[in-house]
């Protein structure tokens, strides 16, 4: 794959998983309150797993694509401010660079909800070690591999599947 498809691929990647965490904690946000209040430390515990696994940088990501299509937007109708668009975009991106930290609370409150002091302990323990350094290194790009595997699997199943159940059919003298 050349570069700027990769690129592309890595960045809707990014927007696909926010956009998953987004709804994740909008569910979240519409548990009743005593379901949500968790403790500082589990809450910070949860951040912690968050930090070690957060390698994609996916808000950051996600801040240049909005801006890479918020220039596509404008810049066809308005080419002549193309300058002060990107300035504007710019600073609009200056602007967010200083709020990663309110995602990956949110990210840390998803998995705080979910699992256990104990289970994050253990999980950040695993993540500290050099195995899980690496794991969470090679994670989102591993994942965009397997999401290209399941991809040809599910094609190549769909013709395969249609082609038994038709052979079946048709053993029972059934043409379809």
């Amino acid at each position: 794959m050349d570069k700027p498809a990769m690129t592309f691929s890595l960045r809707r990647s990014a927007l696909a998983f926010v956009a998953a965490i987004g709804l994740a904690v909008s569910f979240s946000a519409a548990l009743p309150v005593s379901a949500q209040e968790l403790a500082p430390e589990h809450l910070a515990l949860a951040r912690k797993y968050v930090d070690l696994t957060d390698k994609s940088a996916v808000y950051e990501v996600t801040i240049v694509q909005a801006g890479i299509n918020t220039m596509k937007q404008f810049i066809q109708q308005n080419p002549e401010i193309s300058k002060q668009l990107d300035a504007a975009i710019t600073a609009t991106i200056d602007e967010y660079k200083g709020r990663k930290g309110e995602l990956m609370d949110q990210f840390a409150r998803v998995y705080a909800s979910r699992l256990t002091m104990d289970e994050l302990q253990k999980i950040v323990d695993f993540y500290s070690t050099p195995a899980g350094k690496k794991l969470a290194q090679v994670n989102f790009e591993a994942n965009q591999d397997l999401a290209k595997v399941l991809q040809v699997f599910q094609a190549n199943l769909s013709v395969e599947f249609v082609a038994k159940v038709r052979a079946r059919l048709k053993a029972e003298g059934i043409d379809v």
